[in-house]
């Protein structure tokens, strides 16, 4: 297994303000690697440029040794990167099944969108093939607005993983998580992971140690260190920036 993503000097202005610069980063196939830092460090921007939401004002982003740096996001999306965004991106109003059955629609570009759903057997398997992996495979009839913030998290990684992606990004999953949520989507990132790799941006330290093959910190838009879990938690300059000191 080789390297998967690859941006080198990445760099973002807003007009006088730079919101990551000149940020050198890799990750492997196969790997989970997350992004921390604090607030205004540059997580958000940095997955945006990634997948071509955002156009960077330097630098180059290269997926599977293609330059992918000016690229629009749907084009970028169908190389196979996907995401996950804090704020759910579900269709409301159609059932649980039915946002990951559109999901997967969306890769099959000779799909007839006047034809019965039901005639195309393989999307509809795939879509229940994902609900039994992200474990809502009780609840596929329900209307996606009446579920939980919980299960709302789990279906839009559903409907993330329903686009076949190569890589994943998950942008802080357990966010407003209770307890018991914050475990199983733990478990659930675990799981996934086995399969895939995936860039996770996260707070809650405890997540990121557990899950994290490799931590890239991010300090006000600039690649602060990168290592492993006990390399970033021995950290002292990390600990300063980021953890107030305390040992996690």
């Amino acid at each position: 297994m080789g390297e998967i993503l690859r941006t080198t000097k990445l760099t973002k202005k807003f007009g006088g303000l730079i919101a990551v610069e000149e940020v050198d980063f890799s990750i492997q196939e196969g790997d989970l690697q997350s992004i921390i830092g604090p607030n205004g460090a540059g997580k958000s921007t940095f997955f945006k440029l990634i997948t071509g939401e955002l156009k960077p004002s330097g630098g180059l982003v290269r997926f599977l040794g293609q330059d992918i740096t000016n690229l629009r996001q749907t084009k970028i999306s169908h190389r196979g990167i996907a995401v996950a965004y804090q704020i759910t991106n579900i269709f409301p109003m159609l059932s649980v099944f039915e946002n990951v059955r559109v999901a997967a629609q969306s890769r099959k570009t000779t799909f007839n969108l006047w034809s019965k759903a039901a005639s195309h057997k393989e999307l509809s398997d795939q879509a229940v093939q994902i609900l039994e992996q992200i474990g809502l495979a009780d609840f596929k009839d329900d209307i996606a607005a009446n579920m939980s913030h919980g299960d709302r998290k789990r279906l839009e990684i559903g409907i993330a993983l329903a686009t076949r992606p190569k890589l994943l990004l998950l942008d802080e999953p357990t966010a407003g998580l209770s307890p018991t949520e914050t475990r199983q989507t733990i478990e659930l990132i675990k799981k996934i992971a086995r399969n895939l790799t995936i860039i996770l941006v996260e707070h809650k330290m405890k997540v990121v140690m557990e899950v994290s093959d490799k931590i890239t910190v991010l300090y006000y838009g600039r690649l602060l260190t990168q290592g492993t879990p006990d390399e970033i938690r021995a950290n002292e300059e990390v600990r300063r920036v980021y953890l107030g000191g305390v040992k996690v």
